[in-house]
């Protein structure tokens, strides 16, 4: 953080605004982490010094008080220690996801709306803002769709871990012979995209080249260098204009090319980003689902790529998914689970 300060006391800080507001944005998240973390160094040593104190005098009703709090700061602890986790180049970006309900009809759809509700809480849990984009309700119960916009620091990064197909096992409220039934949802999350893309040419990106006009344009074009030719060093892209009798306009309408060009490419580079994150999205089927939750004949829910599980669904479907994400985004590389150890509940 202190090479950003430094940064922001250079003379030209201010000369691409936009590049300062990112600076200035990244400065104010890590000394929000910086903060976070000084307070709950604070709030430990002063719970360490209550509970040694309760123990010393043998103030049972203190020292319980005082565990209990530690229970609290643990949990502080390990949603702080999410975020060290969060390195990537999307992950401080807001972020949408989506819940689409699989086969199945109703018992999926019921099935999507307790997922949209489970990330609901567990948003609103977080203090992030939720915006509900697309929602259409199912015809008997549950929905067909539905699509946040969740804005906060790093919620994209929180969230990668959820894309995938989640999996359902219960005893059907919808069937009368009340058998048990297995359902499927998609959850698919992608960082926010700026719908306007900043092109910034930098002096020191660019190299320009004047030459004499080799086309049409009277005898004073031919003669002189007045033909332009610039070339984007980062990205190899090339243009080059010579209409013009003056250099200053030739070299204007090539900026002008070029700025067109570049606005292109990054606007393709995004596309292609967004088109790799698609092309990880699953069939919403049996064998491609990232968790499963049962409800019946036990209580479990399991994620198969690390292996965390808890028998506590309910605290899961009111949002308590923390654990989940952790297990996650703390696995080195992305390791997963081998395939023989995942153990799947039995499917039905």
């Amino acid at each position: 953080m202190v090479g950003l300060k430094k940064r922001t006391e250079a003379p030209d800080f201010w000369a691409d605004p936009t590049a300062a507001q990112k600076v200035l944005k990244q400065i104010n998240t890590e000394e929000k982490m910086l903060a976070t973390f000084e307070k709950l160094e604070k709030e430990a040593s002063d719970l360490q010094a209550l509970l040694d104190m309760a123990a010393e005098e043998k103030d049972e009703p203190a020292r319980a008080e005082t565990e209990q709090e530690i229970e609290e700061l643990s949990r502080e602890l390990s949603v702080f220690e999410i975020f060290t986790f969060l390195s990537g180049e999307d992950d401080s970006k807001n972020a949408i996801l989506t819940i689409h309900p699989g086969a199945g009809g109703t018992e999926s759809q019921d099935w999507a709306k307790m997922l949209l509700r489970m990330y609901s809480r567990f948003l609103e849990r977080k203090g992030f803002h939720v915006e509900l984009l697309d929602f259409q309700a199912g015809e008997e119960a549950g929905i067909k769709d539905a699509t946040l916009e969740v804005t906060g620091d790093y919620t994209y990064g929180f969230l990668k871990s959820e894309s995938g197909v989640h999996r359902l096992v219960r005893i059907s409220p919808f069937d009368a012979n009340k058998r048990r039934h297995t359902s499927f949802a998609s959850v698919f999350v992608l960082p926010e995209i700026e719908d306007k893309l900043e092109v910034e040419i930098k002096d020191e990106d660019i190299k320009l080249d004047t030459f004499r006009a080799s086309g049409a344009g009277g005898q004073h074009v031919n003669k002189t260098s007045s033909a332009v030719r610039i070339t984007h060093l980062p990205t190899g892209i090339v243009v080059q204009c010579q209409t013009e009798r003056s250099q200053h306009k030739n070299r204007e309408s090539a900026m002008k090319v070029l700025r067109a060009r570049l606005y292109q490419y990054y606007r393709e580079k995004e596309e292609a980003k967004l088109s790799e994150l698609e092309k990880t999205k699953k069939k919403i089927e049996w064998g491609s689902q990232i968790r499963s939750y049962v409800f019946q004949p036990y209580t479990l829910v399991k994620d198969h790529r690390t292996g965390y599980e808890t028998s506590d669904v309910e605290a899961v479907m009111d949002g308590e998914i923390d654990k989940f994400i952790e297990a996650y985004l703390s696995k080195p590389n992305g390791q997963t689970v081998p395939e023989e150890k995942k153990d799947e509940p039995g499917r039905s």
